[in-house]
């Protein structure tokens, strides 16, 4: 499998897709977490303490999943299937990450029920859209 390591090499060019990339993905996992919020009549831009004590854990769930299931290897930022694929298989073990670090007492939030399923799923929709999005659209253009 090609790591992001690997398709950066030798390239500054490169090396910027792969951080755009990044950025792009923890962009939607704060939008999801922000429209969760705003469902629910928080006010995540009054508050952007709880914004971040909630999003937290998705977003290092997803840092942590995402490079070791090659979402970032140039096969899968260009193909929209590729990315559809593994940014599936990446987004539901991060959000199960996730989930398992707001189980801890010292982490602020819930996982009750049907919590993980809609943060899963919303999740998965959305991180799956934007990612076939962007290789149809941007990265096979160059």
């Amino acid at each position: 499998m090609e790591s992001s390591a690997q398709w950066g090499r030798g390239s500054g060019v490169t090396d910027r897709r792969v951080l755009s990339l990044v950025a792009v993905d923890l962009v939607a996992i704060v939008v999801l977490i922000v429209v969760g919020q705003l469902s629910h009549g928080d006010d995540p831009f009054g508050n952007p303490i709880g914004l971040l004590e909630t999003a937290l854990p998705f977003l290092v769930g997803w840092l942590l999943v995402a490079p070791l299931a090659g979402t970032y290897a140039r096969r899968v930022a260009t193909s929209a299937f590729e990315a559809a694929r593994l940014t599936a298989v990446a987004w539901i073990a991060a959000a199960n990450v996730g989930l398992l670090l707001r189980s801890f007492e010292q982490v602020p939030g819930t996982t009750e029920w049907p919590f993980p399923l809609v943060l899963t799923t919303t999740g998965l929709v959305l991180l799956v859209g934007v990612r076939v999005a962007v290789a149809t659209l941007v990265f096979t253009r160059e």
